[in-house]
């Protein structure tokens, strides 16, 4: 991918707003937290690489929609390296960098614990092959977003929409958006007349650590008769997903596609994967 270029008009605008220190913390507060801690964490390596990490970081992040409808990818695009046949955002170095995990931390809250390339997009809706996603836990809705913008019809759901609710994960802050996409709670979606053979229940990184989430979604889908199913997240044992939903998958379920170009952070073991009822 190509350097990012900026017009002049956007230089000035990001030159104004990093030399008004107030205006920054006022407007960007996690921007301006990421600045502060940024330079005394250990990097890549090369200055030339971090310095285009953070002026991609302040770009999209300050920006919003207006200069790109992923951010996300656009932020981290550069960064993914193939590393033992994954692709995965490192900066170019095996083991990541400190400084590379707290912009981690921040592009998390801010769009969605798993990046949505443009890649794994298209694969996704491949393999809906024109039903409509219904996605569980959507937090801020942004892989909804995506998907609704390669022209799939999305239904996002969550326990505590973060425009509705404080959401621990998905935590309110002054410049960045609460929702990407419109996002109903669980009182709804038990209202919503589903027919699981018509849509594809979409599950990206549901709570683990014991959390019924997952195999609850997944038990509900049964029921109403669901035939296709979309998980990303880890393997059983990792940090998304609990036994039962793994237990559940194994036994009613046949894996039928993986998105081979999936890319994650070089910290993580989540996959996407294209489950179909056996």
């Amino acid at each position: 991918m190509a350097d990012l270029v900026l017009t002049a008009e956007r230089r000035d605008e990001l030159a104004a707003l990093l030399d008004d220190e107030h205006r920054l913390r006022d407007e960007y507060p996690k921007v301006a937290e990421y600045l502060d801690m940024a330079p005394q964490l250990r990097g890549t390596g090369d200055d030339s690489v971090d310095a285009a990490f953070d002026l991609r970081f302040v770009h999209h992040v300050t920006g919003g929609i207006e200069h790109s409808v992923n951010p996300y990818w656009d932020i981290v695009a550069p960064s993914v390296s193939e590393s033992q046949g994954r692709r995965v955002v490192n900066g170019g170095r095996p083991e990541g960098s400190p400084r590379l995990a707290y912009a981690q931390m921040i592009l998390q809250a801010t769009y969605a614990y798993a990046i949505p390339s443009p890649e794994t997009v298209g694969w996704i809706a491949q393999f809906c092959a024109g039903r409509q996603v219904v996605e569980l836990g959507a937090g801020r809705a942004y892989w909804a977003a995506q998907l609704a913008a390669a022209g799939l019809a999305v239904e996002a759901y969550d326990s505590e929409p973060p425009d509705r609710i404080e959401n621990v994960s998905f935590p309110s802050a002054a410049g960045q958006r609460d929702i990407w996409h419109h996002v109903d709670d669980l009182a709804e979606f038990s209202r919503r007349a589903v027919r699981g053979a018509d849509c594809v229940l979409f599950l990206c990184w549901p709570p683990g650590w014991g959390n019924t989430m997952a195999s609850q979604a997944l038990s509900e889908f049964e029921r109403s008769g669901g035939e296709r199913l979309i998980f990303i997240g880890e393997p059983r044992g990792g940090k998304t997903g609990d036994d039962a939903f793994f237990d559940g998958l194994s036994t009613a379920w046949r894996l039928e596609s993986q998105d081979e170009r999936y890319v994650s952070w070089w910290n993580l073991d989540d996959t996407a994967q294209g489950w179909v009822r056996k």
